[in-house]
């Protein structure tokens, strides 16, 4: 009897290390971003690392290749948060499309995103061997 009790706790204790184990690693790959509207009602605190998504405002896109400065506007239908960042767009980044940038608020307001991830809808399909995207010159 004294066996099977020492096996049993055995046992629950590898299931607990295992849970803990995969908890954590799934809570460090998951990615969490805020709307807009819930990055301004939370007042997140300029220098604050944060990550927001939304939908890229049609005609805000603006990209200087000469500069490198990329700015654009990100909404989610209630709330605008203007991003400014640094380095060429991605190729999906697109006016009307899903984005979510990583970076951190600037007592102005705007965001610096350090980093700019386009998303894409169920319907993607790759650019053509050869094409352009249209946000940037042959």
């Amino acid at each position: 009897m004294g066996a099977r009790r020492v096996l049993l706790i055995a046992v629950l204790a590898a299931a607990v290390l295992i849970g803990f184990v995969a908890v954590q690693n799934l809570a460090s790959s998951a990615v969490y971003y805020l709307t807009p509207t819930e990055a301004r009602d939370r007042h997140i605190a300029a220098g604050t690392a944060a990550r927001l998504g939304g939908q890229v405002e049609a005609g805000s896109l603006r990209y200087d290749p000469q500069t490198r400065d990329l700015r654009f506007t990100l909404t989610d239908g209630t709330a605008r948060v203007t991003v400014i960042g640094t380095g060429a767009p991605p190729s999906l980044l697109r006016e009307g499309a899903g984005a979510v940038v990583e970076g951190s608020f600037a007592s102005d307001g705007t965001f610096r995103a350090t980093q700019v991830i386009a998303k894409h809808d169920e319907q993607y399909a790759p650019p053509s061997p050869g094409a352009t995207p249209s946000h940037q010159t042959p």
